[in-house]
């Protein structure tokens, strides 16, 4: 389980075809207090970490399956050494809940398809795919590339956030640009609250 709250952006140092997809990560978290076995979402998509090591610097390994590559924004079409990627370490009980509540299982992709400066912030809107769109709600929550972010508008399969200078100064916001493919994550409530709907009106 994750917040949305990224606490450090890494960079795609190797990408591997071995079966599944392995890619090793450079990062700043201590790799001293990673287990093997511990969950990262890296882009908002849950992986394990499967190896870790510290030369030339920080990094560890985690294993990507041809599944999740076909669901998500993720793998040798769209990640290429060098990419940076954000990152956040999965919840502790007790920690802080800054942002919502984030399961890393990414439901889709959104493309960005505008983008425009406001005052000193960025509007960007995204076009949602046509199945995840209904569970889209203004000043409700979505997970866009594992940073939680609030709805301004929808209309229709597209919707619009606000990204402050601090929002894109630590994550990879600021790399954006229109064409990019995002990992979405539908706000958990709303999914059960559709569900509840749909199971209301099938009675």
């Amino acid at each position: 389980m994750f917040t949305g709250i990224v606490t450090d952006i890494g960079q795609i140092l190797a990408l591997e075809e071995r079966g599944d997809l392995r890619a090793r990560i450079g990062t700043r978290y201590d790799v001293e207090g990673i287990d093997i076995g511990a969950s990262i979402a890296c882009d908002g998509v849950c992986l394990t970490v499967v190896a870790l090591g510290k030369t030339p610097q920080n990094w560890f390994d985690v294993d990507i399956s041809a599944e999740t590559v076909s669901k998500t924004a993720i793998g040798p079409n769209s990640w290429a050494a060098g990419k940076r990627v954000n990152l956040e370490r999965a919840l502790k009980v007790g920690d802080e809940l800054g942002g919502h509540i984030v399961s890393g299982h990414v439901d889709g992709v959104a493309e960005v398809v505008g983008m425009a400066r406001e005052g000193d912030s960025t509007r960007v809107t995204f076009r949602a795919p046509e199945a995840l769109a209904r569970f889209i709600a203004p000043k409700g929550s979505v997970a866009l590339n594992g940073t939680s972010l609030t709805v301004n508008e929808v209309n229709g399969r597209e919707f619009g956030i606000n990204l402050i200078p601090h929002t894109q100064e630590v994550t990879t916001w600021g790399d954006v640009a229109v064409g990019d493919a995002i990992n979405l994550e539908i706000d958990t409530l709303a999914r059960y609250v559709a569900r509840m709907r749909d199971w209301d009106a099938s009675l």
